[in-house]
């Protein structure tokens, strides 16, 4: 459904995307996960047609971005971070234009609008101003606009920024449940980590241009974090012995705990008491913690996904939007 060969492009004197090789199958549902400045934005408009590569390649859908644009354009749906329907519309006939837009038929457009109406839960209100909608009900109806003309692949640019927990959640259900009866390959940038463990069932991470770590969520965190195991004593002496008697792995001896850094945690468990009973040293106490995704971003890239303002990229993509 895509695919890029060394795909870059440079601002002036910044490399904004280095090279980056991706394909990603039909049906499948991708996070890209990237700190500000990472270039994962910028990659977006490139796979959307927004803004040509500076060298390497990419085809949607079959389709070379720079020379088939128009075949790209039609087969894709893109929901940026903005609102995409004019405030003095009513919903419905924002999503009946936009599928005029694509071409379709007044009947087709009008059919397909309602059909999206329902299945998305905005009976209720497609007929208001979009003004007068709350943030979750005006994001769905960009999900509705993006979903128009049935794409084979959508695109969701942050879809969850600026939403309570609990349009955040139902707007992860529609997406879900839109992957589910439709098939459509979803690619998704978001920086709630969480949503991405949920979501995606592939997680491709950019920093400073380039792939740095693409796997699912679980292989992920096993590799570059893994479990943690604390166990707790009575004492501090004990503590110590038994920091001893579980050499060999990764961990450290503080006060009256020990705490182990291990792969398969749970599994391992049940070996280590029966290693420090027969040592003589019973555990008061004992916790397994599974790893985030926040550990293994901070893991793989010294730090935090929120961390810092807007980066080189998006400044960057300003100055291209202003000349």
């Amino acid at each position: 459904m895509m695919e890029t060969r060394g795909l870059t492009k440079h601002f002036k004197d910044v490399r904004a995307v280095d090279g980056i090789d991706l394909t990603v199958a039909r049906g499948e549902l991708v996070a890209l996960l990237g700190p500000n400045g990472a270039g994962k934005s910028t990659t977006l408009r490139m796979l959307t047609t927004l803004i040509p590569p500076t060298s390497g390649t990419a085809s949607v859908a079959g389709f070379d971005v720079v020379r088939q644009q128009r075949q790209v354009r039609q087969r894709i749906g893109y929901i940026g971070q903005g609102n995409g329907a004019g405030h003095s519309q009513r919903g419905r006939d924002e999503l009946t234009s936009q599928g005029r837009a694509y071409g379709m038929s007044v009947r087709a457009a009008r059919q397909r609008a309602t059909e999206l109406i329902e299945s998305l839960g905005l009976a209720e209100v497609a007929d208001r101003t979009v003004a007068t909608l709350s943030g979750g009900q005006r994001r769905r109806l960009d999900i509705a606009m993006g979903l128009i003309h049935a794409p084979d692949l959508l695109f969701l640019d942050e879809p969850s920024t600026g939403l309570d927990p609990q349009n955040r959640a139902n707007l992860q259900e529609h997406i879900l449940r839109l992957r589910a009866e439709h098939g459509t390959t979803i690619v998704l940038t978001t920086h709630y980590l969480d949503e991405a463990d949920s979501m995606a069932e592939r997680v491709i991470v950019i920093d400073h241009g380039r792939v740095i770590a693409d796997d699912s969520p679980a292989r992920l965190k096993a590799e570059h974090v893994g479990d943690t195991i604390l166990f707790g004593f009575d004492s501090e002496h004990e503590a110590a012995r038994a920091a001893g008697v579980l050499r060999g792995r990764e961990l450290n001896a503080y006060g009256k705990e020990v705490k182990i850094r291990t792969q398969g945690g749970p599994r391992q468990v049940p070996g280590m008491l029966e290693d420090l009973r027969s040592a003589g040293l019973p555990a008061a106490s004992v916790e397994v913690t599974r790893p985030t995704l926040d550990d293994v971003f901070l893991q793989l890239t010294g730090r935090s996904l929120r961390e810092g303002g807007a980066g080189r990229e998006e400044e960057s993509t300003r100055e291209l939007v202003e000349v």
